[in-house]
């Protein structure tokens, strides 16, 4: 009896060592492991009810990339399934009149017509297989990148805040799995029409011939059909089980090759403790895929089983219809096949419309995430900004993250002057981040004001705000692609064959601006030297090398406001020097320079410094000013004077006695 009940996810045994080192199974918490037991939940008759809501929206993408091939497809299925229907009528002709009276060479003249609309239906039949086929294999990939080219446009149009939000993270996470299911679900819509349209048309075809023939039909076909469902469901319940067991087991392969854990690994003796318990990980998945897959074993031997014994009454039925002369054999003939081309029909319909069940999850996982993204996307259009930036104000600017009580940012007023130099400092948790994403247009403040030139930031032109901004953060990203694309994509999108001799000529400029054209000539291939070491070719380069590359990336862009955050952190006391001159040279008469960094001795050449605590300014002026004041500056300042001696600014300074030396 258990083996004649739906399947049920349950708590999987858990070996010793996935208790002892991770307390329990592992089980992933993104989006998509919502749907992890998806198939346990499909049935049959609900899911074909269900289909033309679950396809709707992989349909109407593919009615607008290639309208042709859906309408080829929806055709050639439904003219597959005339085929079939007419291939057994004729089938049931010929067999009559080679069963009737008259010589053998008779019977085989007269049948010969029949035969031969039987060749021609059968030779349709298989173009129209072959005319569905490539048809659905132009429409998959049109559907996949259409619905890919969605997903990716909503992720990169939706405001930054819903990017800081873990629910919103959840459902992008989950969506991306949505364009190849949208692609599958083509796939699975044909097998499952084509499947659909089998059916109905054996049917029809067995109630014309008789009348008996359809109950029969559903008799054999039924069990076919349970056994193919529950084995489908415990083989994939088999399948998930047993990933349980080995995702953890290969956890453990990975940390015993990695680079980072490579060390304790032999130093500490780590290796041989998890090699331990990796094995016994694998004897237990080992044991727990034996004994589901017996489990499996025993559902479809119960299924031949039951298919069997309808078969045997089916079959005898046939038997008594034709002794009491109520069927003939042509007609049992044809029934014989027909009963096993739909029990065949409906095994192939129970897989795809579990698979189609399953995809269609996911592709609402990311028709949700589209919708979601439309209603958090950044607004297009609003007001121009100046060309010429005079200074950007904020006055009384309060901001707080929607999953935390206190504001980042409290009454917050400064102005940031063209030509000027402006750092600012505080602790760590002190709204300096949150300013810069502020300033940046990244966020929206929740009361005061920020306005670019009298515009507030809030009816600008949200594009037009972050063209007149660079970003250099501590964690700028690496992008893995060549040294010339890595600094040119500063101000991407602006190729111009007509200019482009002189683009490269300022890509090399940017370069030479920050030093990076040094570690250009060092690269096997220059400029066009792929930077990502997992590439064949490629070359990796060092922290410290690719701030000069995110240095030269910020000076090609040419922004108004430049916002550097922790722009040394990975550069030896003489490139550091090196590096706060350039962004100090940034500044222009149309350009400000916004620096972020806890090295007090980068911002004491700054014009302006704000200090924040706890999110509000508590002190702002010159470096000078500010020891004068003696407040939270100059405490801080001399916190790190005591890690240098008695001179905090020992590069800086060492670096003026060196211009002093070299002029004298």
């Amino acid at each position: 009896m258990r083996l004649l009940r739906r399947p049920e996810k349950g708590r999987p045994a858990v070996s010793e060592s996935e208790r002892r080192l991770f307390g329990g199974p592992l089980r992933y918490e993104a989006g998509w492991a919502e749907h992890e037991y998806a198939q346990l939940e499909s049935r049959l008759l609900t899911t074909l009810r269900a289909m033309p809501r679950m396809v709707r929206g992989t349909l109407r993408l593919a009615w607008e990339r290639d309208r042709r091939a859906l309408l080829t497809v929806a055709v050639a299925e439904a003219g597959q399934g005339v085929t079939a229907a007419v291939g057994l009528l004729v089938l049931s002709d010929v067999l009559r009149t080679l069963l009737g009276a008259g010589s053998p060479g008779d019977r085989l003249y007269a049948a010969g017509p029949a035969l031969a609309v039987g060749v021609l239906v059968a030779v349709l039949g298989a173009v129209l297989a072959s005319r569905s086929t490539a048809a659905a294999g132009r429409l998959e990939p049109k559907v996949e990148r259409a619905a890919h080219e969605q997903y990716l446009k909503a992720a990169v149009e939706v405001e930054l805040e819903a990017i800081d939000d873990g629910e919103f993270r959840r459902l992008l996470d989950s969506a991306q799995w949505g364009p190849p299911s949208a692609r599958r679900t083509v796939g699975a819509c044909v097998a499952t029409l084509g499947g659909v349209v089998s059916l109905v048309a054996t049917g029809g075809v067995l109630t014309v011939l008789h009348p008996l023939l359809l109950p029969m039909l559903v008799l054999i076909a039924a069990p076919r059909g349970w056994g193919a469902m529950r084995v489908a469901q415990r083989r994939y319940l088999s399948m998930i089980t047993w990933v349980e067991h080995v995702r953890a087991a290969r956890l453990i392969g990975q940390l015993l090759i990695s680079r980072t854990s490579a060390p304790e690994v032999r130093v500490h003796g780590v290796g041989r403790h998890l090699l331990g318990h990796y094995r016994n990980m694998g004897e237990h998945a080992e044991g727990e895929a034996t004994r589901l897959a017996k489990d499996k074993a025993a559902t479809e031997l119960l299924a031949a089983a039951l298919s069997g014994v309808a078969a045997l009454v089916t079959y005898g039925a046939m038997g008594a219809l034709i002794v009491t002369g109520r069927m003939d054999l042509a007609i049992a003939g044809t029934a014989v096949i027909a009963v096993r081309t739909g029990s065949a029909s409906l095994g192939a319909l129970v897989a795809t419309t579990n698979t189609l069940h399953e995809e269609s999850l996911y592709v609402r996982d990311l028709e949700r995430f589209l919708a979601e993204a439309g209603r958090r996307a950044i607004p297009a259009g609003g007001q121009a900004l100046p060309e010429r930036l005079s200074a950007v104000r904020l006055d009384r600017v309060c901001f707080r993250y929607p999953d935390r009580d206190e504001p980042a940012l409290s009454e917050v007023s400064l102005t940031i002057e063209a030509g000027t130099v402006v750092a600012l400092v505080g602790e760590n948790g002190s709204g300096k981040s949150t300013l810069v994403k502020l300033l940046a247009g990244l966020h929206l403040p929740d009361s005061g004001s920020l306005t670019w030139d009298g515009v507030d930031v809030r009816d600008a032109d949200r594009e037009a705000v972050f063209d007149r901004v660079a970003l250099l953060t501590q964690d700028f990203e690496r992008w893995p692609v060549t040294a010339r694309t890595n600094i040119a994509i500063g101000r991407p999108g602006e190729e111009d064959p007509d200019r482009a001799v002189e683009q490269a000529a300022e890509v090399v400029a940017a370069a030479r601006y920050a030093g990076a054209d040094r570690i250009v000539e060092k690269l096997p291939h220059g400029y066009e030297t792929l930077l990502a070491r997992v590439f064949r070719g490629a070359s990796e380069l060092s922290g410290g090398q690719w701030q000069k590359f995110g240095l030269a990336r910020t000076r090609f862009r040419d922004a108004r406001v430049v916002v550097v955050d922790e722009p040394t952190s990975a550069l030896d006391p003489e490139a550091e020097i090196a590096a706060f001159e350039s962004i100090r040279g940034l500044a222009g008469p149309e350009r400000a320079v916004v620096l972020v960094t806890h090295r007090m001795s980068g911002v004491r050449y700054a014009d302006v410094i704000h200090v924040l605590h706890e999110g509000r300014l508590v002190e702002q002026g010159g470096h000078e000013e500010l020891l004068a004041l003696d407040g939270r500056y100059a405490s801080m300042y001399r916190m790190q004077a005591e890690q240098f001696g008695r001179h905090p600014s020992i590069p800086w300074q060492a670096h003026e006695r060196q211009k002093d030396t070299s002029i004298t």
